[in-house]
């Protein structure tokens, strides 16, 4: 018989045989615990698994093409539907002046002006906004020149840690546009839906009176 025709029979145990053997229980070995953990998993947890995936998915068919204002500025997207303007604007436009505060409507952080009414954009859908124009905390400076109220507040100390600054500042200019800051309480009340965990609505309350009594363009 010849001596090559099984070849694999003659070869002595060596370093080669122990590689190909040390190889193939480590695949069965990965193979084993595959199976194993999928046997085991709980089909909560394979069914959580397949939703994302699912989502994933409908991510890609799942777009809606809008057109926005956003500061002055036409911006043509494709967003998903449930996507909220607060998001569209921090994550995909990069706007990271509105602040993500309660995302329940609660604090205020995240107040911007839509059509020049002040709205909470994390309750707001991004695709309602289609055709409107926007205006957020970086919009509404005049180049390098700040905004009466942006003034004010640094003039006043109206604010501390800055988290809520934007959403105040926003609210405040609705405030005096939609004409209730004609007295103290009526500030107070009309800005009462935006929260400073630092307690700095005195001063908030003066930044609004000198715009309104100063005449300034807001």
């Amino acid at each position: 018989m010849p001596q090559d025709k099984f070849p694999d029979q003659h070869l002595p145990e060596g370093e080669g045989g122990q590689a190909q053997h040390s190889d193939a229980r480590r695949t069965f070995l990965k193979q084993s615990s595959l199976l194993t953990a999928l046997a085991l998993a709980p089909p909560a947890a394979l069914k959580a698994a397949e939703l994302k995936f699912e989502e994933k998915v409908a991510a890609v068919f799942e777009q809606v093409k809008v057109t926005l204002g956003i500061n002055g500025k036409k911006q043509k997207l494709s967003i998903e539907p449930r996507t909220t303007l607060l998001d569209l604007l921090r994550e995909q436009l990069h706007l990271t002046g509105t602040k993500k505060g309660c995302d329940y409507g609660q604090c205020g952080a995240c107040t911007v002006h839509v059509d020049g009414q002040r709205v909470l954009s994390c309750l707001t859908l991004a695709a309602m906004a289609d055709g409107k124009e926007i205006t957020t905390i970086e919009g509404l400076a005049n180049g390098d020149k700040l905004h009466p109220m942006q003034e004010a507040f640094i003039k006043h100390d109206g604010f501390q840690c800055g988290y809520c600054t934007p959403g105040q500042i926003m609210s405040a200019v609705a405030c005096i546009k939609e004409g209730h800051a004609d007295s103290d309480d009526e500030i107070r009340e009309y800005m009462s839906g935006n929260i400073c965990r630092c307690g700095a609505y005195p001063n908030i309350v003066n930044a609004i009176k000198e715009v309104k009594n100063g005449g300034h363009k807001v």
